[in-house]
């Protein structure tokens, strides 16, 4: 349970700030969403597949991404019409919401996600916090 606050505040910080130096801004639902992302991709990469070749892993990080991503502009731009992101302009986008180069992108950033998980494990696993 710790690891997973950990893990979600970790990325919800760590992706809008990403965010504001590419695009100069960000949004809320962002930070929601990659903390979702990481917490996604810890048990997803780390745990259930981490005896896997990384490749493996960063296609299974890039699929968990896109599907959070996807997700979250089905509520957030298309539900909410907050339009935080629009790919409508690039090749074979899917209602404007994910698109194959970020899918690419994601599949690059899921390699350090993926560190970032496991050194929050070690770190945890080497202190000794006092349970309730």
């Amino acid at each position: 349970m710790k690891e997973n606050i950990l893990l979600f505040c970790t990325g919800s910080t760590l992706y809008p700030a990403l965010e504001v130096l590419y695009r100069g801004h960000s949004d809320f639902s962002m930070g929601v969403a990659g903390g979702v992302c990481m917490c996604l991709i810890n048990r997803v990469c780390n745990q259930d597949l981490g005896k896997k070749p990384i490749l493996i892993r960063c296609c299974a990080g890039s699929a968990t991404i896109t599907t959070v991503e996807f997700f979250t502009g089905l509520i957030v731009n298309i539900g909410m019409g907050r339009s935080v992101w629009d790919y409508s302009s690039l090749p074979l986008n899917f209602l404007g919401q994910i698109c194959p180069l970020y899918s690419g992108i994601w599949a690059l950033l899921s390699l350090p996600a993926m560190g970032i998980c496991d050194g929050i494990f070690r770190l945890l696993s080497k202190i000794h916090l006092p349970s309730k």
